[in-house]
């Protein structure tokens, strides 16, 4: 029996993720108290339900910190378990209440009095949800639309649960750093396309870009070095029990160089390990190799 854990914080999304996992085929369920988690399950099995996804929430905060044990005794019984916890930034959090006039879970039975009041409530279920957080593959969804979350959320549930997936991902640093990157590489040092006319208008996914940026000695070093750096120690990571790995390379628009060796990247790494490739900026659908 496959199962799908959804959590994170309140606003980052968990709704269109539940309704993507629906739409792949899975039998949903939004806000389950931790104490039904395990019941729930095998009344599911018996009932020979094959691909379950959960949303579990601050909402049920008493009891969240059974919820390490719970998922650990669901592997135990031999399900696999995928945990996904979706993030976004205070400030983006913040608009987002503000656009849909909700109140936080944590703000009481009256709206929140002021911004300075959700902030806190926002940062206090940081707090509560940190233990999960910890433990689940994280998708920074500050800057994504819904398709996007949509495509990340059933790429990953695609990818087999058994062994470690590495995500790499483009972005632009002049839109902020990924929160649910594990790794971060700065390559806006490296010789940037934007300054040729013939280039300026494609993306690292263009042969001409692809062409350009492979002549030069100081973008192979990168690539080299990078891919040294993780062939060292993903199989340490893979030994304890990591199954997700998000590697953010970052150029200043996230169009040309993080572009071009996320792409060439997830072509080397493929031949060993499942690779998934995202890039944030280019609002395109992540892939798996």
């Amino acid at each position: 029996m496959e199962i799908v854990l959804i959590t994170g914080m309140s606003g980052s999304g968990k709704s269109v993720a539940l309704r993507a996992l629906e739409d792949a085929g899975f039998y949903c369920v939004d806000n389950l108290p931790p104490e039904l988690l395990i019941p729930f399950v095998e009344l599911e099995h018996d009932q020979k339900e094959e691909r379950v996804a959960i949303a579990i929430d601050v909402r049920s905060a008493t009891s969240l910190p059974q919820m390490p044990g719970n998922l650990q005794v669901l592997r135990n019984m031999g399900m696999l378990v995928t945990s996904i916890y979706l993030d976004a930034t205070s400030e983006t959090l913040l608009r987002r209440y503000s656009e849909t006039r909700r109140r936080h879970p944590l703000s009481g039975r009256q709206a929140s009095a002021g911004d300075q009041a959700l902030t806190e409530s926002i940062e206090f279920e940081r707090e509560i949800l940190s233990q999960l957080r910890e433990q689940a593959h994280v998708i920074d969804t500050s800057l994504l639309r819904a398709a996007q979350l949509q495509s990340y959320v059933k790429a990953l549930v695609s990818a087999p649960s058994s062994k470690l997936s590495l995500v790499f991902e483009s972005f632009a640093f002049k839109r902020g750093i990924p929160m649910d990157a594990d790794y971060v590489f700065d390559v806006r040092m490296l010789p940037n396309p934007h300054y040729e006319s013939d280039l300026r208008a494609l993306t690292g996914r263009d042969a001409p870009v692809q062409k350009y940026l492979g002549q030069f000695d100081e973008v192979a070093l990168m690539q080299s070095q990078i891919e040294n750096f993780l062939n060292q120690w993903l199989g340490a990571m893979e030994r304890d029990h990591r199954s997700y790995i998000t590697v953010a390379i970052g150029c200043t628009g996230g169009q040309h160089r993080s572009v071009y060796l996320v792409e060439q990247l997830s072509q080397l790494f493929s031949a060993n390990w499942l690779t998934l490739k995202r890039h944030r900026e280019l609002d395109t659908q992540p892939h798996a190799n």
